[in-house]
């Protein structure tokens, strides 16, 4: 019987055994799934429906988030209908809404920057490859390693780089380069305030309070695209003296260009490649979000590497056809489950009204003001930050508050790609340290550390019998026994004091034990058997006891048992 998620259940001599997924069942998409198990007209319907609510929703935010990226609006419609139509179609999400995200204007515009469109397109389609590598090669699932601090710290690092970009926007001014850099930005910003556009200021604030109030009002209206069409309209009634779509960038094309892909050498490839796996990087961890977003609100099971594969292949796609990048959105996604979706040809949809407006109404986006769109993306990365589980993980642990910081500030003052790399490694260090203080040595229900201090806690009764009976010492190791523990336990095993006849080291609730700790014992046991005792191990676990023996405790030397009991009772026997 197959799973939700794509596993296989075997029965087996009467047992139920968990069979490994097939090829096709990790990689064929969630579309041939839901087509394959019976789509119905109402189904159909429900999808058109979400894809309209969800299109409205991308059309002004795709154009928005382009502008505010350092391209042509045209451009993320091109990423929305190309990248948003392959990932539906091909994506292992039921409700993925795929298109441009604002969790990438930073790291697009730094690219654009330095090495121009062709720059982009080049490291967009490395990153492609790289995701459908990464698909294949069933690394999907690694991404819920990645700490919780780490994406809060650099998402709300990214919300704050996107609202000083739109501040010249909001404020009209006119700034003939403004730099990338975060201080230089604010500083340039600064010397150019007494030249601000009162015009161009109301509309940012009526933008802002529209969408804030119909959020609370009406949340099921498009709040975005009301306030952008009132912008507009107020616009051209009032021959208002604001920077346009129009006036900044021309006409938005009413067709998809030919797909192409620009010239290249090995030097650029070279030159891009950072780049193309930042871009890989942070795509996979925006578009598996928002895919494990989806699954929460909906009670459905993505399949992880599958949707690698479509964000790989709709990234090549999107930049072929003169788009931007492309990855799964988190709140345009939500939108469409909350919209009624029944499955990805809600996304397909999506990327056909976008384009339908491209084909009947795209001269009207000319009009559209660039304070309204820098208002749209203040609200977007007002949104983007998580403020509540900012503070909470502040507050949290002097751990968490650590790997939170670095990857916020590394975010706003150094680079996207170093900022996940910095807090992963220190989430990972953070996670070794308290796996290592959670390891616990135990005689006879007495706590027995390195540290007296970590002894203060209540007591545990792990053994019915003392420590000490007669001449043969029980001690207990309890938690992953590996590299970052061995200090603490060889610390508490060197006290034993004077050498018994019999020392049974229990390792009943050790889970695992690395060959760095296997090793950790050696020079403690070789001394117990330099003094006559035998050395037990019990309730050692297969992979447990492999790790010990490999480590050089092998019988005669070591004898190992089942249980504390058993080896007493061998003891006994023997003596």
């Amino acid at each position: 019987m197959t799973g939700k998620d794509g596993t296989v259940d075997a029965k087996l001599g009467g047992s139920q055994k968990r069979a490994e997924p097939t090829f096709a069942e990790l990689f064929t998409p969630k579309l041939v799934t839901v087509l394959r198990d019976g789509y119905t007209s109402a189904d159909l319907k429900a999808d058109a429906l979400a894809g309209l609510t969800v299109a409205i929703v991308a059309l002004p935010l795709s154009m928005a988030i382009a502008i505010g990226s350092g391209l042509s609006p045209e451009k993320g419609l091109f990423a929305a209908i190309i990248g948003g139509f392959l990932i539906s179609v091909l994506g292992g999400s039921r409700f993925q809404i795929g298109g441009p995200a604002g969790a990438f204007i930073v790291l697009v515009a730094s690219i654009v920057d330095r090495h121009g469109y062709d720059g982009l397109v080049l490291a967009t389609g490395m990153a492609g490859l790289m995701m459908i590598a990464a698909g294949f090669l069933r690394l999907g699932t690694y991404i819920k390693y990645i700490p919780f601090p780490v994406t809060v710290g650099f998402t709300a690092g990214i919300a704050v780089i996107i609202f000083a970009s739109q501040i010249k926007e909001l404020l009209g001014l006119t700034i003939d380069r403004e730099p990338a850099a975060l201080l230089p930005k604010l500083q340039v910003i600064w010397e150019n305030l007494p030249a601000f556009n009162s015009g161009a200021v109301a509309l940012s604030i009526l933008a802002i309070a529209i969408i804030t109030v119909l959020r609370k009002a009406k949340p099921r209206w498009p709040g975005m695209l009301i306030a952008v069409a009132a912008t507009t309209a107020m616009t051209a009634a009032l021959h208002l003296d604001v920077a346009t779509i129009g006036s900044k960038f021309g006409e938005v094309p009413r067709m998809l260009p030919a797909p192409s892909l620009p010239p290249f050498d090995l030097e650029k490839l070279r030159v891009v490649f950072p780049d193309a796996l930042a871009i890989a990087l942070l795509g996979a961890i925006e578009s598996l979000l928002s895919a494990v977003v989806a699954d929460g609100m909906s009670g459905r099971k993505h399949r992880s590497n599958c949707e690698l594969v479509a964000q790989g292949v709709a990234n090549i796609g999107s930049v072929a056809f003169g788009g931007m990048c492309a990855t799964g959105t988190i709140a345009r996604t939500a939108t469409n489950v909350r919209a009624g979706a029944r499955g990805p040809l809600a996304g397909v949809f999506h990327s056909i009204y976008i384009l339908l407006f491209m084909l009947v109404a795209a001269p009207l986006a000319a009009y559209i003001p660039l304070a309204s769109l820098g208002a749209v993306l203040a609200v977007v990365a007002w949104h983007m930050a998580e403020k509540e589980e900012f503070v909470s993980l502040f507050r949290a642990s002097w751990g968490d508050a650590a790997v939170l910081m670095a990857t916020f500030l590394l975010t706003i003052f150094a680079d996207l790609t170093l900022a996940i790399g910095v807090g992963v490694t220190l989430g990972a260090f953070l996670f070794l340290h308290r796996m290592a203080e959670a390891v616990e040595v135990e005689g006879g229900g007495h706590l027995i550390t390195a540290d007296e201090a970590d002894a203060r806690g209540p007591e545990r009764t792990a053994y019915t019998p003392p420590s000490r009976t007669g001449d043969v010492v029980v001690y207990r190791i309890s938690g992953a026994f590996f590299f970052g523990a061995t200090a603490a336990v060889s610390g508490a095993l060197d006290r034993l004091g004077s050498f018994p006849k019999a020392f049974i080291l229990d390792f009943s609730d050790v889970p695992l034990v690395d060959t760095s700790a296997a090793k950790a014992l050696e020079g403690f046991i070789h001394k117990l058997q330099n003094a006559g005792t035998v050395v037990y191990f019990t309730g050692a676990r297969t992979a447990v006891r492999h790790t010990l023996m490999n480590a050089g405790f092998r019988p005669p030397h070591v004898r190992y048992r089942a249980s504390i009991e058993e080896a007493r009772s061998d003891w006994s026997l023997a003596n």
